[in-house]
């Protein structure tokens, strides 16, 4: 029963037309719920242990095998010649049993300035069963999707580097079963990430360290559909985040970073009820139009034109636009290189989606691999919340030490 409540609301999320966008009124917040949604939100989750459980943190963090999806201008940096990692996380435990993300990233350093690096992410969403306008089952099908990229970085000095990812996805929701008489498809596009990491060494009341800069403007591509008639917005998202560490004495050291994101994707505009009259005179006929438009401007735009928009188009002008930013923190203490304890908080604003949540985590690193492990607990009175018990399992391999045992 669960799988087939989960069938039918991901036919509904495919098949709704953004163009008759509703709005809902919470009296509680005394504000509007006005939340972007996108296709493929799957590429926003957090893939690793590592920044899972750091408030999903990672634009600026110390380079990894999982700079390929943060920012992949951190692998200019890493010390390591070749490396791999592979993740698995449990998505929505807390509704169904058997929706899971697993990720897999390499890379490779061509010389001392340049390397490349490649991801793998598998989104599947378990299994469900169709059934007809009468109610016999017509068939079962797995909806998933999945993301494939590769990406360059280069130093450009001792101190910056700048990246740039190509990404094919693909989201198979549907199987191919028409709704009506639209006859569905897996939904594909391409896109390209652009991001860059400044680092340098730092000294804080004598004792050494480092601080690091970086961004990400990720997924800029086109947008995505399942029908021949409706293409929808992948999730173009702008990255900006810092990082600093202290190395206490030869064993101890702390790490704190924090990263704001903004999705360059036009925010829903308010319109016009049915009956209402419009500045011309007119009575308005309720369709999400734009002559209906009654606060902010016509998302129905092309993608560069979007990102831009992004910027100024919230229906609540410049106090919305603000509500729209999400705010990642973490901590990172390591012991002897080889014992880490991690912390962290996510926030975004209730109108935009509610997401708040601590995580934690722990990892453990040896000479040849890395085991990492982080835990969701949600934030405030959420306890019920979809993201409850979320956890994460990483493992990274470092090539170089493999070669020399």
């Amino acid at each position: 029963m669960r799988k087939l409540v989960l069938g039918l609301a991901v036919i509904a999320s495919v098949f709704v037309n953004q163009k008759t966008f509703s709005q809902t009124y919470d009296q509680t917040l005394g504000q509007e719920l006005n939340a972007i949604s996108t296709s493929v939100p799957f590429l926003m989750i957090a893939p690793d242990s590592r920044a899972g459980a750091m408030g999903d943190v990672g634009v600026a963090t110390t380079p990894d095998g999982y700079s390929q999806h943060w920012n992949s201008s951190k692998l200019a940096f890493i010390k390591q010649s070749m490396g791999a990692s592979i993740s698995y996380t449990p998505w929505l435990k807390k509704l169904v049993d058997d929706i899971n993300l697993a990720y897999v990233s390499g890379y490779y350093r061509l010389d001392e300035n340049q390397t490349i690096g490649a991801g793998l992410r598998y989104f599947s969403m378990g299994s469900i069963t169709f059934t007809n306008d009468i109610g016999n089952e017509i068939g079962d099908y797995s909806p998933h999707e999945f993301a494939i990229d590769g990406s360059y970085n280069r130093k450009l000095s001792n101190n910056f580097s700048l990246g740039i990812a190509g990404r094919f996805i693909l989201s198979n929701l549907t199987g191919g079963q028409g709704v009506g008489s639209e006859t569905t498809e897996a939904g594909t596009s391409v896109a390209i990430d652009i991001n860059g990491y400044y680092t340098r060494p730092m000294v804080v009341s004598g004792y050494k360290g480092s601080w690091a800069a970086g961004f990400n403007v990720s997924n800029i591509g086109a947008k995505l559909g399942y029908t021949e008639d409706e293409k929808n917005f992948i999730p173009t998202n702008l990255r900006l985040g810092g990082a600093a560490t202290i190395d206490i004495d030869d064993y101890n050291s702390i790490s704190v970073a924090f990263d704001i994101n903004k999705l360059l994707v036009p925010t829903p505009p308010h319109y016009y009820s049915d009956g209402d009259t419009l500045p011309d005179g007119t009575i308005s006929d309720g369709l999400a139009s734009p002559d209906n438009i009654k606060f902010g401007k016509d998302n129905n735009v092309g993608i560069i034109q979007g990102m831009v928009q992004s910027f100024n188009d919230a229906p609540g002008g410049f106090e919305e636009e603000l509500h729209e930013l999400t705010y990642s923190v973490g901590v990172e203490y390591w012991y002897a290189k080889q014992f880490a304890a991690r912390a962290g908080y996510f926030y975004e604003h209730a109108t935009k989606g509610n997401r708040k949540y601590f995580t934690a985590g722990v990892g453990l690193k040896m000479n040849v691999f890395g085991l990492d492990f982080s835990y969701l607990i949600p934030a405030g009175n959420f306890n019920n919340s979809p993201l409850s018990n979320t956890w994460r399992f990483s493992l990274l391999f470092d090539m170089d030490a493999f070669s020399n045992q």
